[in-house]
């Protein structure tokens, strides 16, 4: 075992006032001791008196250089100061009180009282227990264990460990000096300018500035406040790090997600897994496979499978790509994007490229672009382009509009629907407005056609159609036992038309008319079609999962397709 010399306060002092009253005794002791005695006095006159110091190792350090010593030599708790000493029979610590200072690798240790075990290189701290490692890390606490050995210091009770602007409070702290991490495990608190993070398990790395904690993980910010399963957290960049099922509450609503980022000072977020962004009411929901979210400015991104509703106005948007503002209520979505509003009895699943939806207080609108389609059990349709404003129950369809219901087809250039309560009241054609009515009798087809059109419509199905300006019409005359006499060709200014059970019950035509009607033995092929005719029912949507088919024309039909009276001519100017 090595030897370990102690340098004791004032010890010049205390062997001469020694040698003087045992002259006689020590004199007369062997020669042996003698030589012994001297050995040790003049190893004890050559250290400083100023304090009781710690034991110095076998090969000694350079002063000042508490790391100079060889490699594998053991490194040895270091004692600094006490104000007093002392020796228990049959006890392995020595007693150290008053002002006791430990030194070890870097790290000054003060207490009121200590054990110090030199056989295990350890000893016990107690009372007004401090640490000090540079200028970086303080520790405070009522008692501390510390191993040299393996450089671990455990402190307990009324513990606060400081790091600039970081302070972590607990009553059972690890500290590993070695790894530099401290770790609490029956709760703490870790405390800096911005946030207040508590939770039951925890563990601080001053070096990476990086906190982990677990078990009942709540932190609390002046705006919000974050309960987590498991969260990381930096305290020199403000990031909260999610790695566990969590809930971020504020004023302006919550969300749940379990893996993702917190920027605790812009309030940026990067949520991932399915995360869920709720309004305060709960009434608007954000759902995707990765949302970017910023709390202050209320802006949702969305990547993958984007889920939004607002279950007040009854309406869900989705797609693959989304944007929203649950500020402005403004929103979109882009890849394979569909909305559908359940305000209805039968819900309307609408499709386009790209569905912007934005909302006030009252009012909200939707939007579709390219290539729109639409179903709803009592209504289908198609066009370019389509928009919808509760502020009149208005849905305007342009480029290439066509819609259908039952056994019939409006198309034109545009067409305005109007509804109440969600509910079809009537349709209006602008612009070479065509109807047309499937009899389901092989290729038998009432027609109309017009300048303008407008279909009204009872319980969801036509019962009146009116036609103005160029109006023509072909329909076939049925008997009451539905003997069909022939097919009827009329052409005037105005046309009406009242229809029930399928069938046209009256025709009035104004103030002018042209009719002439052919039986069906003597019917020419082309005298079964009006000039602009067109049947486009392989284009219908027929349910929610069809709405995503491309509406691409066949090419006969592209070709009957109607030209506008008035088209944009290009200049060159």
């Amino acid at each position: 075992m090595r030897i370990q010399i102690f340098r004791l306060v004032k010890v010049k002092k205390f062997f001469s006032v020694a040698m003087k009253k045992q002259s006689y005794k020590y004199l007369k002791q062997s020669t042996l001791l003698l030589s012994v005695l001297f050995v040790f006095i003049f190893s004890v006159h050559a250290q400083q008196p100023d304090s009781i110091t710690a034991p110095r190792q076998v090969k000694p350090a350079v002063a000042g250089d508490s790391n100079a010593v060889d490699e594998g030599a053991e490194r040895i708790i270091e004692l600094r100061q006490a104000d007093l000493w002392s020796k228990r029979a049959g006890f392995d610590a020595e007693i150290l009180t008053g002002n006791v200072i430990f030194f070890h690798e870097g790290a000054y240790m003060y207490c009121d009282s200590a054990y110090l075990f030199q056989q295990t290189n350890s000893f016990e701290a107690f009372s007004n227990v401090s640490m000090e490692q540079g200028d970086t890390i303080f520790v405070y606490g009522d008692y501390l264990f510390y191993d040299g050995n393996t450089r671990l210091a455990r402190l307990r009770d009324n513990i606060r460990m400081e790091d600039k602007n970081t302070t972590l409070f607990t009553d059972s702290l690890d500290y590993d000096r070695i790894a530099n991490l401290g770790y609490y495990f029956e709760g703490g608190m870790l405390v800096d300018e911005e946030n207040e993070l508590t939770s039951f398990w925890g563990q601080y790395a001053p070096d990476t500035k990086e906190a982990l904690f677990s078990d009942s993980v709540k932190l609390v910010n002046e705006d919000y406040i974050i309960y987590a399963d498991t969260l990381k957290y930096n305290t020199e960049t403000k990031i909260a790090d999610i790695l566990g099922p969590s809930r971020i509450v504020s004023d302006s609503g919550y969300i749940h997600t379990q893996n993702g980022w917190y920027n605790t000072v812009t309030e940026d977020s990067r949520l991932l897994d399915r995360s869920q962004v709720y309004s305060n009411d709960g009434s608007k929901v954000l759902i995707g496979d990765t949302i970017f979210y910023n709390r202050i400015s209320g802006e949702g991104e969305v990547f993958g499978n984007m889920y939004l509703e607002d279950s007040e106005r009854k309406g869900i948007i989705r797609g693959n790509y989304g944007f929203y503002n649950e500020k402005t209520e403004y929103g979109f979505a882009t890849d394979s994007a569909f909305a559908i509003d359940y305000s209805g009895q039968d819900s309307l699943f609408l499709h386009g490229d790209t569905l912007v939806m934005s909302t006030d207080s009252t009012f909200r609108d939707i939007k579709a672009y390219y290539n729109v389609r639409f179903y709803r059990a009592d209504i289908q349709g198609i066009c370019d382009s389509i928009h919808y404003s509760s502020r009149d129950s208005m849905i305007y369809m342009v480029g290439h509009p066509v819609v259908w219901n039952e056994n019939n087809q409006i198309s034109g250039f545009q067409i305005n629907v109007h509804l109440n309560d969600s509910t079809i009241e009537k349709a209006i054609v602008k612009d070479n407005a065509l109807a047309v009515q499937d009899r389901g009798e092989g290729d038998q087809f009432n027609q109309l056609s017009g300048r303008d059109m407008t279909a009204y419509f009872r319980d969801g199905e036509i019962y009146h159609v009116l036609v103005e300006g160029n109006a023509e019409s072909l329909y076939y005359l049925v008997e009451e036992d539905k003997t069909i006499i022939g097919l009827n060709r009329t052409e005037s200014p105005y046309l009406s038309i009242d229809i029930a059970d399928e069938q046209i019950k009256r025709l009035k035509v104004w103030p002018s008319t042209k009719a002439v009607t052919t039986p069906l033995p003597q019917l020419q092929p082309e005298q079964k079609r009006l000039e602009r005719f067109v049947w486009l029912d392989y284009l219908r949507p027929t349910g929610p999962d069809d709405i995503f088919r491309s509406n691409e024309r066949k090419t006969e039909d592209v070709d009957n397709e109607p030209v506008r009276r008035f088209e944009r001519e290009d200049i060159t100017l």
